[in-house]
């Protein structure tokens, strides 16, 4: 694997979709059984992210968000966290990617941002789960899914406590910028920068013109490589146009929205909820060997000689992005 750093603010680089959602689809009980089959039946996660690359996607994501251990209690996992933790990455290495992501959730517990207590027991949380890899072979960690600035923080501390491994961070937010706590996502991502974090993220459901708007002022307030996570409510194949409920309703709404993305200076894609591979085979498709555009409105130079007429490129790339979604649905 490359190291994953000397990339940011250079390759366009998509992250697989929710492996668990997929899961789902095909009957497991992903919130009772899914730590038991990762462990008993490794070979259904496999047989999932060997279709992930397919795609050609760039960062593949451990199915590791519940490892901290209040979550693990829940499911009586919590003995077996080490295992779990190496049988993950096992499955990743054996797909050979470029990148392995550790995703890390909230953790669950009750926090009190008044109590020095609370505080710490939240952050011990995180500290847990980042020891539990501390020996094994990938790129990041990925903590995901935050709803609160303060226990985005306290993962960061916590994490940051044992390990140096880069961090890409991501709080889930609505059209307005906002997360469910009302904070807003330019204090997320101050926080994220001051404790260590390697990405400025955001996940959202909002149509692609406020995504992109948001990106562009995280990129005018903080110099961090941007990653957006698009949300999507519904696959529905009779549907034609986007709408405010259901932006990203077919996985060629992907390309458009790689394509604003990108010039609103995001780096890193993904494609969440209801998406299929074949959602992120359309960001793949659509990115493939373009830059980052950096602050400046300038890419990383490569050499242009030979390159076809702009318009022979944009064919092809539509090519492109139709055989990915027709290979993988």
């Amino acid at each position: 694997m490359a190291d994953i750093q000397l990339r940011f603010h250079k390759d366009m680089l998509v992250l697989s979709e929710p492996i668990m959602t997929g899961l789902e689809k095909l009957g497991l009980n992903v919130a009772r059984d899914g730590e038991l089959t990762l462990l008993l039946e490794p070979e259904v996660f496999e047989e999932a992210y060997k279709l992930d690359m397919l795609t050609g996607v760039q960062c593949l994501i451990a199915p590791t968000a519940t490892l901290t251990p209040a979550r693990l209690t829940h499911t009586n996992m919590r003995e077996r966290a080490q295992e779990l933790a190496h049988t993950a990455i096992r499955i990743m290495q054996a797909q050979k990617p470029q990148h392995i992501l550790v995703e890390i959730g909230p953790c669950g517990l009750p926090l009190d941002a008044s109590s020095k207590a609370s505080l710490n027991e939240n952050c011990d949380q995180y500290k847990r789960a980042a020891l539990l890899f501390e020996n094994e072979t990938f790129d990041a960690f990925f903590l995901n899914g935050f709803t609160r600035i303060t226990d985005l923080k306290c993962a960061l501390i916590g994490m940051r406590k044992v390990s140096d491994t880069p961090i890409l961070a991501s709080v889930n937010i609505d059209a307005q910028g906002l997360l469910p706590s009302g904070e807003t996502i330019l204090d997320a991502v101050a926080v994220m920068a001051e404790y260590g974090a390697q990405t400025a993220g955001f996940q959202t459901s909002a149509p692609i013109s406020d995504a992109c708007r948001i990106a562009s002022s995280i990129r005018q307030a903080i110099c961090l490589p941007i990653l957006t996570q698009l949300y999507v409510s519904h696959h529905n194949e009779d549907q034609t146009v986007p709408t405010p409920e259901n932006p990203y309703y077919d996985a060629e709404t992907m390309v458009d929205a790689a394509d604003a993305l990108r010039e609103s200076g995001v780096q890193f894609l993904r494609a969440t909820g209801e998406a299929t591979p074949a959602y992120t085979g359309a960001l793949v498709a659509a990115t493939d060997d373009l830059d980052a555009i950096l602050l400046s409105g300038t890419t990383v130079t490569r050499n242009a000689e030979n390159m076809p007429p702009v318009e022979d490129i944009a064919t092809q790339l539509r090519e492109k992005v139709a055989k990915a979604i027709n290979n993988l649905t």
